[in-house]
């Protein structure tokens, strides 16, 4: 079994859940926040949505370079939301599933403001910035969406609202 081969079902239950969860993400909620210092509501389902893009950047690039004028991704409605997540669940799953253990083997590195934040093999930064990086920022938008009385999907079984 090729790495790409064990990663995709993995992929594939990560995103069939966080899609669930960006259903949920009301369109007259996008400029709440629980903190002055958090991300509004708006900003961290779009970070969620943004997520899978870096999947595929990290398979077809050598490296991301972040620099001061890197504007965050935004969207206004649930709509926009979810096409833009499909969108880029879609072309990771297609990027995974075609890399060989050699690319995947490869050094990628993360560069913000011209300093390198770490250099790790492909396949490694697919599973901490992307699989976990994800799973991080879909369980804080979870209690985001609980503030604000939005019933929560199960992820890896049922939720309290979904419980029989």
């Amino acid at each position: 079994m090729t790495i790409a081969q064990s990663l995709l079902p993995e992929f594939d239950q990560e995103m069939s859940s966080t899609r669930k969860l960006l259903e949920c993400v009301p369109d007259d909620k996008f400029d709440w926040k629980p903190h002055e210092k958090s991300m509004t509501l708006g900003r961290l389902a779009s970070h969620v949505a943004e997520i899978p893009g870096y999947l595929t950047v990290t398979i077809t690039l050598p490296k991301l370079e972040l620099g001061p004028g890197h504007k965050p991704f935004l969207v206004s409605s649930r709509e926009e939301l979810l096409a833009a997540f499909d969108k880029n669940a879609a072309e990771a799953r297609a990027a995974i599933a075609g890399a060989s253990d050699e690319h995947l083997a490869e050094p990628w590195s993360l560069i913000f403001g011209g300093h390198t934040a770490f250099t790790m093999p492909r396949a490694a930064v697919l599973r901490n910035m992307g699989m976990n990086h994800l799973i991080h920022h879909r369980a804080q938008l979870g209690v985001y969406l609980r503030l604000n009385d939005v019933a929560i999907p199960g992820m890896y079984g049922p939720s309290a609202d979904t419980r029989m």
